[in-house]
């Protein structure tokens, strides 16, 4: 471990939500008060809608702390589900004890005395479903269902959909926008420039126990910034295995050299089978000859026709080269040869589609 190395309290770079190490950017904050101010309003729905890995997790839970003094509240990350385990899930989080035998109607009936007793209670009701893209059509319509329990003055029930793009592409299908229609507020994460990079990474040490500032120079924090592109969860793993390498080395500054060998380690493509890296440099040159020859979808006879067109363009071409004494179009020859591996390549596509 390199903690005691570092002279850290904690894992400054974990892979859990600790609303202790959130780092606000501009962002952030806005999402964050966003939601907060959606919520205290009781506007209803929201949604927030990030690429993987901006820290949309971490910015819920702590929603949610700000929030659990004063509201019964329900966190679901559980959505490769059908409407009844959905509900069943949603009562369980909320400490209902739920039988299997128990219908969707039931359980909407018994989830509905729960939300008037905490509203009797003057209490919000808060829901927080995460990774909210994985939903099918049929659930999310479910949920927009619960929306309608209300009174004539208040909703009584305030809900927060989080995920990826793809919940984006979902919520704007037509066949879902009465759901779309009533989601008042839309926050989004943007990636982390340079200089909110360095912000971030210096503050999870910092809350960790790091006292000088920062073990990065300046060269290797850039190259994290580039390398990761910005994404919090991205700069987690190349800071966690930089300060495990530089432990390793008993190096206590982390230079960019030791960066790169973090990116060298945490490298798939060399070790991925001989038989999958074929067939994935296979698909790039057929996608690549598809470019190339100007069409439109991989159909074979297509590519082929097209193929023996551009022999004949190019014997063409190679005649009037000879003329202009110019090696730049290939010879006839070339062109036959070029041809050949195409037919290859299209035979051994088939072959895999077979």
């Amino acid at each position: 471990m390199f903690l005691n190395y570092y002279g850290l309290r904690e894992q400054p770079f974990g892979v859990t939500p600790d609303p202790r190490f959130l780092y606000l950017t501009p962002a952030h904050r806005e999402a964050l008060a966003s939601l907060f101010y959606g919520i205290d309003e009781g506007r209803g729905f929201m949604a927030l809608i990030a690429k993987p890995g901006m820290g949309k997790t971490t910015l819920l839970v702590h929603l949610l702390e700000r929030f659990r003094a004063s509201a019964q509240t329900a966190y679901i990350f559980q959505t490769q589900c059908t409407s009844r385990e959905f509900m069943r899930f949603l009562l369980a989080e909320i400490g209902c004890e739920v039988g299997n035998e128990q219908d969707l109607v039931t359980l909407h009936e018994e989830f509905n005395r729960r939300l008037l007793r905490e509203a009797r209670e003057g209490r919000r009701f808060i829901v927080i479903v995460d990774e909210a893209q994985n939903l099918d059509a049929s659930v999310l319509e479910t949920i927009r269902l619960l929306s309608d329990f209300e009174t004539p003055r208040a909703k009584l029930l305030q809900i927060v959909l989080a995920g990826q793009p793809e919940l984006a592409d979902k919520l704007g299908r037509p066949s879902l926008s009465q759901l779309r229609q009533r989601i008042s507020v839309l926050s989004s994460l943007k990636p982390l420039p340079q200089v909110e990079t360095e912000r971030y990474m210096e503050h999870r040490l910092r809350v960790a126990g790091f006292k000088m500032g920062t073990p990065f120079t300046a060269r290797a924090k850039k190259l994290i910034s580039e390398l990761s592109e910005g994404i919090p969860r991205n700069i987690n793993n190349l800071c966690f295995g930089a300060l495990s390498l530089g432990c390793a080395l008993q190096q206590k500054t982390i230079d960019v050299d030791v960066i790169r060998e973090v990116v060298a380690d945490l490298d798939l493509s060399k070790l991925a089978s001989e038989s999958k890296a074929t067939t994935i440099q296979e698909a790039a040159l057929l996608q690549n000859l598809k470019d190339n020859l100007g069409l439109v979808a991989l159909d074979k006879t297509a590519m082929a026709g097209r193929a023996e067109m551009l022999v004949q363009e190019r014997i063409v071409h190679d005649r009037a080269a000879e003329r202009q004494a110019t090696d730049d179009v290939p010879s006839v020859a070339e062109a036959q040869n070029y041809i050949q591996e195409i037919i290859q390549l299209l035979n051994n596509w088939q072959r895999s589609v077979n």
